[in-house]
């Protein structure tokens, strides 16, 4: 029996060219008022929680953290998007014991036994931060750049660099139809660090938008993802919740 051969031609095609000139601070100012406009440019605090799946050790097994919770007072501005600051709080716990707890107070950085001293401290947190450059792109001592479009989970998307009042940069990647940021990467001692977004979500009443799941990579590896399955938004925070071990 013969068989012919048939040719199957697949069209390989780059991002759209919508809106081909359109300028970063427009998309930047589309990308901030999709996700909640002044409500989330300018958060006052916010408490996430839902369950970690990690990845250690270099291979494929998960391990669940759940509960899994952070809380964050933010900043009124933001020379340096890539520094501890306002305050922040993340616990993990694994069949209801203490997995690790996490916090920084403003100066002072604790686990779950206490203070951690400087330079550690800086270690904790070198990782972490670094999203927080889209909120303030828009002010005048940042800078912006549109780079090449892109897609992200087969979505196509702008790709906007956002180098901060310091120097410090990060690419975000911004959804052409409804203008979610997808994406954020920046560069860290871990090597180049990468946070996908999807599952966004808003609680009844919020202009708030939520992801609801964040993946996130290092080197091109994934080391973490979080399932965020509620948010409380603006409520009061005691300071003494962000000290530990005392």
């Amino acid at each position: 029996m013969r068989f012919a051969a048939i040719a199957v031609c697949v069209a390989l095609t780059a991002p759209s060219a919508a809106d081909e000139g359109l300028g970063p601070r427009d998309i930047v100012a589309r990308a901030h008022e999709a996700a909640g406009g002044a409500e989330w440019v300018s958060p006052q605090t916010l408490l996430m929680e839902g369950h970690g799946v990690f990845f250690s050790g270099g291979g494929h097994e998960p391990v669940i953290y759940e509960p899994y919770r952070m809380w964050r007072v933010y900043p009124e501005g933001k020379d340096d998007a890539h520094i501890a600051d306002g305050r922040v709080r993340i616990d993990a716990f694994r069949d209801g014991e203490i997995v690790f707890q996490l916090a920084f107070d403003g100066v002072n950085t604790y686990n779950q036994n206490g203070l951690v001293p400087g330079a550690e401290a800086s270690a904790e947190w070198a990782n972490n931060f670094g999203f927080g450059a889209i909120r303030y792109a828009l002010d005048p001592e940042y800078s912006l750049h549109r780079l090449p479009d892109d897609y992200v989970d087969g979505r196509e998307v702008y790709v906007i660099r956002v180098t901060d009042a310091v120097g410090g940069q990060a690419l975000f990647a911004i959804a052409h139809d409804d203008h979610a940021i997808l994406r954020v990467g920046f560069q860290t001692a871990r090597g180049w660090h990468e946070r996908i977004y999807s599952d966004f979500y808003s609680n009844p009443g919020d202009s708030w938008v939520q992801p609801g799941r964040v993946r996130l990579f290092y080197n091109g590896v994934k080391a973490n993802e979080t399932i965020w399955t509620s948010y409380t938004l603006n409520a009061p925070m005691e300071e003494s919740l962000f000290v530990l071990g005392e």
